[in-house]
């Protein structure tokens, strides 16, 4: 599954980029938890929650419907 999650990332990072920032898989859990860390700028942007459940979370759970959600770490 984690091979799975990293090519939904990739998808997602061409937007990320182009504002300046990016996101790293960190860990992808045995319950369908899957565990990024928002860098660069995306990192301290007071958008960054949305980002990741409106834009990260749904693309990942389009590709990879076995994932249950998506945090940040």
């Amino acid at each position: 599954m984690r091979e799975k999650v990293e090519e939904a990332l990739e998808k997602v990072r061409p937007a990320l980029q182009r504002d300046g920032g990016d996101v790293e898989l960190v860990e992808v859990t045995d319950d369908g938890i899957v565990k990024v860390k928002l860098v660069g700028a995306c990192g301290g942007c007071p958008m960054s929650q949305m980002t990741l459940k409106m834009f990260i979370e749904r693309v990942i759970k389009e590709n990879v419907p076995e994932v249950k959600g998506v945090e940040s770490v």
